[in-house]
């Protein structure tokens, strides 16, 4: 089934586009750049995200899990990127590039953000579950019957898991995990010994559910109805504190700065050293302190001066000061009404299930677009090495595959079974460094080669090598990929998988993999494009080489789809390129610094952002001169520290029937959605895309990939 049958789109590239504003302006001509700011650029990624929340054609339990995955995000945003703003506000200096006024600003910016998140959740969710028989029920909603269930589960299951804590000068304030629930309580009278400590602590154990389904005779017929965990402890507070009047109180939650940093060139053991940064990494530096909307100036001062902290630095909310955690109520209602159609993942159809994968590429490569695809090829492709005796080394790469992975576990079996296993763990992976800790010290125990990549650069390239015997003769076989591997964010991540027998291609890979090993000199690659060492400079020489061409009147194209446009250099080079007339559609998921449509500087450049169903991931790089097309796959986001700080690859497809695959489904589709796309303005600001046609309004990329591979049969290239 032809992809222009589910979602008519012109095949080339160049036909599909509409063709850029703006007259090309002379190369000579040097208009001044100034990019977007980051920071901002990731906070309105996240107004696209909680625009999913707002739709009311969007199953209501899909809205709150986007209204969570805002919180989950802006909470890595905090633990990451606000330090440094911070840090410039209390010096009240300029650092770098963060001053007192950045930190105003994004404070602002955050706060707002918030605010639009706890509107959407009290107003429009929490009605619309009550229309769907599902009630939060609050302390003061509750009937006799339903506060006599909540006292019974407090005084059996919560009451025995906490401790309040009574300050004074033996008593210091408790050290309070980084996104824990805490409530902090101003009390009256006076304690068993007659002192008048006033403030006490009481920290929440994080193993207690944040929600709570009421049973039996606190429920209601023909609903259901929750409790929240803190509704609960705030009902019975005046019962841990025996003797004392509770006056004051509120829930409190402290974000900190959560990046590990650990100096490799004085630690003489990476993996211990990172272990060692892990047990200290809940207890960083604060940098925002979430609280209730009603709780009390005197405690508000009281904690941020607890934690050292600005007042931009609070956050009062009108809910409980999780609302990531709420992602709970989905799998406690679980109801299929209420949540999208279930969409299950098709077999690669390049491939038969139970055909070898080594016959198969020796046909030609083979490509997989997760999720519309399964990730079932990549772990099939690996269970055949593991099972096969005449493969007799694989080697991989291990980025985020998860706490629970079946891929390890083939990997520990290919030890068992007696091949030669060696991987590259990349034990910095941001929030994913005890997994890989672990994985480490499970492969190495069993006697695999475990190697850590390159000192003071991550390994984020993802790719797997097989050899196999056959005959006289060695053969590699490869999978590069586009995401990690990880199967639970392959069902959610669109992504592309590459196998191939290449031999010049999978020599690279080989090469790489001594590269990483042996730290020796790197060969000429044949195919690929390694980071921090060609992939870069590369690029610039493509988008440098189509303006020329364009100079000399000749058609030239180039399209980018990435998850981040941050690199100063690459994207000085897209300016020059577009204005000496190279038409530029540059598809960037989250943050975008280059301005588009800037007349007089990028007046041949679009930026465009896709937020739907499933989070965009995979990274194409599409150039064309008149009739000439190059195409890359690759890990790398065009950021710095892509370009620059990590081991990344890129490589070519040339195979032309897969090229225009991939130009059809990850470029064309994207650029002609008319129901999940944002595009750019020059202020920074962005604005959804509204089609005049309604029909052109209905139309998502991923919804018509979702049709097209929903009746598509194996085998098919």
């Amino acid at each position: 089934m032809s992809f222009v049958n589910v979602f008519p789109l012109p095949e080339p590239v160049a036909a599909s586009l509409p063709p850029a504003a703006g007259a090309a302006v002379p190369s000579d001509v040097a208009a001044p750049i100034s990019f977007l700011d980051r920071d901002h650029s990731i906070l309105a990624f996240n107004e696209r995200v909680l625009d999913w929340a707002r739709r009311p054609e969007v199953p209501l339990l899909e809205r709150l899990r986007f209204l969570c995955i805002v919180s989950s995000n802006l909470d890595e945003f905090f633990e990451v990127r606000a330090v440094s703003h911070l840090t410039a506000a209390r010096a009240n200096a300029q650092k770098g590039l963060y001053t007192v006024d950045s930190f105003k600003a994004i404070s602002a910016a955050a706060r707002a953000l918030v605010a639009r998140q706890y509107a959407l959740y009290n107003d429009e969710l929490l009605p619309a579950f009550g229309r769907e028989g599902l009630r939060i029920v609050s302390h003061g909603e509750r009937n006799a019957a339903q506060r006599r269930w909540v006292k019974a589960y407090f005084e059996r299951f919560v009451r025995p898991l906490l401790i309040p804590v009574g300050l004074d000068p033996s008593h210091p304030f408790p050290q309070v995990a980084n996104k824990s629930l805490n409530f902090i309580v101003r009390l009256g009278g006076k304690d068993a010994f007659g002192r008048e400590n006033e403030i006490a602590i009481v920290k929440v154990p994080r193993v207690l559910p944040r929600l709570i389904h009421m049973t039996g005779r606190g429920g209601a017929k023909g609903g259901k109805l929750f409790v929240s965990l803190s509704s609960v402890i705030r009902a019975h507070l005046a019962e841990l504190f025996a003797g004392r009047k509770v006056g004051e109180f509120s829930q409190f939650r402290v974000t900190r700065h959560s990046d590990l940093e650990v100096d490799e060139e004085d630690v003489k053991n990476l993996r211990t050293a990172l272990r060692l940064g892990l047990e200290q990494r809940h207890y960083g530096e604060a940098v925002r302190l979430e609280v209730s909307s009603g709780c009390s100036d005197y405690l508000s001062s009281f904690l941020l001066r607890q934690f050292d902290l600005p007042v931009q630095s609070l956050y009062r909310v009108q809910g409980p000061v999780n609302l990531a955690r709420l992602t709970q109520l989905v799998d406690l209602v679980n109801d299929p009404g209420l949540l999208f159609p279930s969409y299950k993942a098709c077999y690669p159809r390049q491939l038969q299930p139970g055909q070898s994968f080594f016959k198969r590429l020796k046909q030609g490569d083979v490509s997989i677009h997760q999720p519309f695809e399964s990730f079932d090829g990549v772990l099939d492709f690996l269970r055949e090495a593991v099972n096969d005796p005449s493969v007799l080394a694989i080697r991989q790469t291990i980025y985020r595959t998860g706490a629970n992975s079946e891929l390890m576990n083939l990997l520990r079996e290919a030890v068992r079974r007696g091949k030669e296993v060696m991987v590259v763990v990349e034990l910095k992976a941001r929030f994913d460094e005890e997994a890989n800790i672990n994985w480490a010290e499970m492969l190495e125990s069993i006697g695999a080669q475990v190697v850590y990549g390159v000192m003071g650069l991550k390994t984020h390239a993802k790719m797997l090598l097989v050899t196999r015997r056959e005959g006289r003769h060695l053969v590699r076989y490869a999978h590069l990929s586009t995401g990690n591997y990880n199967p639970s964010t392959a069902r959610l991540y669109t992504d592309i998988s590459y196998l191939t027998a290449d031999p010049l291609l999978t020599a690279d890979v080989d090469h790489v993999f001594v590269h990483l090993a042996s730290h020796s000199r790197l060969p000429k690659l044949n195919r690929l494009l390694l980071a921090p060492f060609q992939l870069q400079r590369k690029l610039l020489e493509h988008i440098e080489a189509l303006g020329q061409a364009a100079l000399q009147g000749k058609d030239t194209r180039i399209v980018v789809k990435t998850n981040a446009l941050t690199d100063e250099d690459l994207m000085r080079a897209l300016i020059k390129a577009g204005q000496c007339g190279v038409k530029i559609d540059l598809l960037v998921r989250g943050a975008c610094m280059l301005a588009a449509q800037v007349p007089g500087v990028s007046d041949n450049i679009r930026v465009r952002s896709v937020v739907g169903r499933f989070l965009e991931h995979s990274r194409v790089f599409y150039f064309r001169c008149a009739e000439q097309e190059t195409l890359y796959l690759s890990s790398a986001d065009w950021m710095n520290r892509n370009m620059l700080r990590r081991i990344e690859l890129a490589w070519p497809v040339n195979d032309p029937v897969i090229r225009q695959r991939i130009i059809d489904e990850c470029l064309v589709a994207y650029l002609h959605d008319g129901r999940d796309a944002w595009d750019l303005q020059g202020d920074g600001r962005y604005q959804r895309v509204e089609p005049a046609d309604p029909a052109a309004a209905r139309h998502s990329a991923q919804s018509a990939l979702m049709a097209r591979y929903s009746a598509a049969k194996p085998g098919k290239r």
